[in-house]
């Protein structure tokens, strides 16, 4: 993503749309409880919740198109859809090749989930979605970074026993610990990023401000507030 070259045509189309009244909202549909699929292959989670609500407050109509990690920021910029809110962290990496709005939830506490107690954190294997802050965090640490393209896949890893442990988002992690007898979460959590925002194309100035004044109408009213406690019962509250 470092060397993404945005194109004359993902330009005019995103110069067009912040006219529009119908904004492609782009998610991952595979990071539960941020967004996942659920059993009537629709988008569901948190961030459908609160993405439906951000257009209403904005009086946009929201369409949910589904794509990949591992290529959602350049498929962002190429024009295949105009947002992104997929439990995407604020970071300044990220921010030279899109914009954000403010965040809708605090940093988030990172964890590891390992098969058991004692897993050598520092030094050892230590699975990671591409692309994540706890890849980056990672890859500085002294630990060996596996990174996988699904966050299913990095789960797998530590089951298998291709990795010690997996970092990933406590909000994620802690479901899969807590309906799995067999993977328990250890080490302390570690505080990455600067909070979840919505990406947009950086000449999207009119719509981020809609998306920013429409969060923090919601922060204002304690709706936000709401919402995390209902998806996000872990983490702390605006």
């Amino acid at each position: 993503m470092k060397n993404l070259l945005i194109s004359a045509t993902a330009l005019a189309l995103s110069a067009g749309f912040a006219m529009a009244d119908t904004v492609r909202m782009g998610t991952e549909g595979a990071y539960p409880p941020y967004n996942f699929l659920n059993d009537n292959g629709e988008v569901d989670g948190f961030e459908r919740e609160l993405g439906d609500e951000l257009c209403k407050r904005a009086e946009l109509e929201c369409e949910w198109v589904t794509n990949a990690w591992d290529s959602i920021i350049p498929n962002l910029t190429s024009g295949n859809y105009d947002t992104i809110i997929a439990g995407m962290s604020i970071t300044d990496e990220r921010k030279e090749l899109i914009d954000f709005t403010q965040n809708y939830t605090q940093p988030d506490p990172s964890s590891y989930l390992a098969a058991s107690e004692g897993v050598d954190l520092e030094g050892g294997v230590i699975a990671a979605q591409t692309g994540t802050i706890q890849a980056s965090h990672i890859a500085a640490s002294g630990a060996t970074l596996v990174e996988f393209a699904s966050p299913d896949e990095t789960v797998a890893a530590v089951r298998n026993g291709e990795a010690d442990a997996v970092l990933a988002d406590k909000a994620y992690l802690a479901e899969i610990a807590e309906a799995d007898a067999d993977l328990t979460l250890v080490g302390d959590d570690v505080l990455l990023g600067g909070g979840i925002g919505m990406g947009l194309r950086k000449s999207d100035t009119e719509l981020r401000d809609k998306f920013d004044a429409a969060i923090q109408s919601m922060k204002d009213d304690g709706s936000l507030n709401e919402l995390i406690a209902k998806w996000l019962p872990e983490s702390a509250p605006f």
